[in-house]
């Protein structure tokens, strides 16, 4: 019998490309290091609101060297990532909410889907440049990650009940409370201390911290290695 897996915690929202790629490199590692991922879709406008950040789409040089860095990365780390032809309309207008609290509903509900729709939702709206905020966007995304339709209609049903609002409000506040400031932040549970990490690139110090090795982006499979 092998060693119990150790816990990583992934705090993250769809509007966040840099939550995607850290999102899969993470899914990519899972078995390799031998670690329970557990998905914590939180709303990132509710801790830089919290912490008194704001978005590069506020920032210009930061918006500016956010483009650049997004396309090198879409080929180091091999996802499919785009930019949305209208970047401040995505980000500062339409926003995440109602995406957040759907895969919120998901997580309560059909936690094993949730990996799937969260790609999905990403997929939409930072490879294809599609909605997702109106309800039959995240359906189509629902839908697409191998959901019935009446179970994502019965999700979309309850993005508006207090358990969910409630749920997604507590895990933003449990990442406020770890100290981010933006998303993602990975928060590592080991041998009995815990740490946050922000960001997609703090991959190398993740695994010294797992006591494990970091093979790049796209690690060789789990069978290749045994």
């Amino acid at each position: 019998m092998g060693p119990l897996p150790r816990t990583l915690e992934l705090f993250y929202d769809v509007l966040s490309p840099y939550s995607w790629l850290g999102f899969e490199i993470l899914c990519r590692y899972r078995n390799i290091w031998n670690i329970d991922l557990q998905l914590r879709p939180s709303l990132i406008a509710g801790i830089m609101k919290d912490s008194g950040n704001k978005p590069p789409a506020l920032l210009p040089r930061k918006a500016k060297y956010m483009t650049k860095d997004i396309e090198l990365l879409k080929r180091h780390l091999e996802v499919p990532i785009c930019f949305p032809k209208d970047f401040f309309s995505v980000i500062l207008d339409k926003g995440s909410l109602s995406a957040m609290r759907f895969l919120t509903a998901v997580s309560l509900e059909h936690s094993e889907m949730l990996e799937k729709t969260s790609r999905e939702l990403w997929m939409r709206v930072w490879s294809r440049d599609e909605d997702i905020t109106e309800p039959q966007s995240i359906m189509a995304a629902a839908e697409k990650a191998g959901m019935s339709t009446e179970q994502a209609q019965k999700l979309l049903e309850k993005i508006s009940t207090p358990k969910v609002k409630n749920q997604l409000r507590e895990t933003t506040e449990k990442a406020c409370r770890y100290g981010a400031f933006g998303l993602p932040i990975t928060v590592a549970h080991v041998d009995g201390q815990t740490y946050m990490l922000f960001g997609s690139d703090r991959m190398e110090l993740l695994a010294h911290l797992l006591g494990e090795k970091w093979m790049g982006p796209t690690p060789p499979t789990l069978n290749a290695r045994l």
